[in-house]
């Protein structure tokens, strides 16, 4: 897969099957749309290519929204590597880009620098200043510019009912299964392990401390999760914290997890957790014994569901 940072940046020695769209979480919906592209391509000798936009457009458009993404950038980038694409196009939007008329982005980027031949989208899908356009403007500028349209129908749509933001939803309910049920991949958080209060270590629960640098990024409901992790070539399960530690007299919130049978130096490592269950919600205690007995019935929980989920 080719990387464009941008549509002029873009090159192609053939004419191209593009689809259009944020694809944050490329979820189950999002993978269908892209198995329809990577086919179309292969049988009508073409370049697939997938035009998406980073920011996303309500952080822009909407700033005050305080919208968070299921994948920072880097990770779409990554997910959608492994779809069989030829090209990412990760197109900037600004302020001055929303102001293309529909007919502006449809011969200057869609048909001048992207070269499409065919436009794969969904029956709901709207572009150019204000979304005024939509599939049936789409066509027509098919016919006059020499590309064809090939519509996802709202029952092909709603045949796998999700959506993002269906998915975010769910992360900030701290229902990460659902979330994973319908991205079809676990859910993770990627940072940099930094220092702590090292007050785990005094539980006998030495944590990672996990620094996530894109502030965009959503951070599911505060909690306790069961997660997995490769660390230099080797899985390992663990649970994690999220929260602000109010036991100990926490205010921030901090990502801390705990992995079995490992014991080895993780500062300023860069690790990828996937987040597989919650087991229960932050509080409280009225002690540090109570929250050393509660971290102890979390780490039976999570190995007891670790063997009914992950038995080797």
């Amino acid at each position: 897969m080719k990387i464009h940072k941008g549509a002029n940046a873009f090159k192609s020695e053939k004419q191209t099957v593009v689809t259009i769209g944020t694809f944050d979480g490329v979820h189950a919906g999002h993978q269908q749309i892209i198995k329809r592209l990577v086919d179309a391509a292969r049988i009508e000798n073409l370049e697939s290519v997938i035009f998406t936009f980073f920011p996303h457009p309500r952080m822009v458009l909407q700033k005050e929204s305080g919208l968070k993404l299921i994948n920072t950038i880097e990770e779409r980038t990554e997910i959608l590597e492994e779809t069989g694409i030829d090209h990412l196009v990760v197109h900037p939007f600004t302020q001055q880009f929303s102001r293309l008329t529909a007919q502006e982005f449809v011969r200057d980027i869609l048909v001048n620098r992207l070269q499409a031949k065919k436009v794969i989208i969904g029956y709901d899908h709207r572009f150019g200043r204000n979304r005024t356009a939509d599939i049936n403007t789409l066509k027509q500028f098919g016919e006059d510019y020499g590309f064809d349209v090939e519509e996802i129908t709202k029952q092909e749509v709603d045949e796998v009912a999700v959506s993002s933001t269906k998915i975010r939803n769910a992360l900030l309910e701290g229902r990460v299964e659902k979330a994973n049920n319908y991205l079809q991949t676990p859910f993770s958080l990627k940072g940099v392990v930094v220092k702590g209060r090292g007050l785990g270590k005094e539980f006998k629960y030495p944590t990672a401390n996990v620094s996530i640098k894109e502030d965009y990024k959503l951070i599911p409901k505060n909690g306790v999760y069961v997660v997995s992790s490769n660390i230099d070539g080797k899985h390992y399960f663990g649970m994690m914290n999220i929260g602000t530690n109010p036991t100990v007299g926490g205010e921030e919130q901090t990502i801390e997890t705990y992995f079995f049978n490992l014991d080895k130096d993780l500062y300023g490592k860069e690790l990828k957790i996937e987040m597989l269950t919650r087991i229960r919600a932050e509080k409280k205690f009225s002690s540090i014994e109570a929250l050393k007995i509660a971290m102890k019935q979390d780490e039976a929980f999570s190995k007891q569901y670790i063997r009914d989920n992950y038995a080797q």
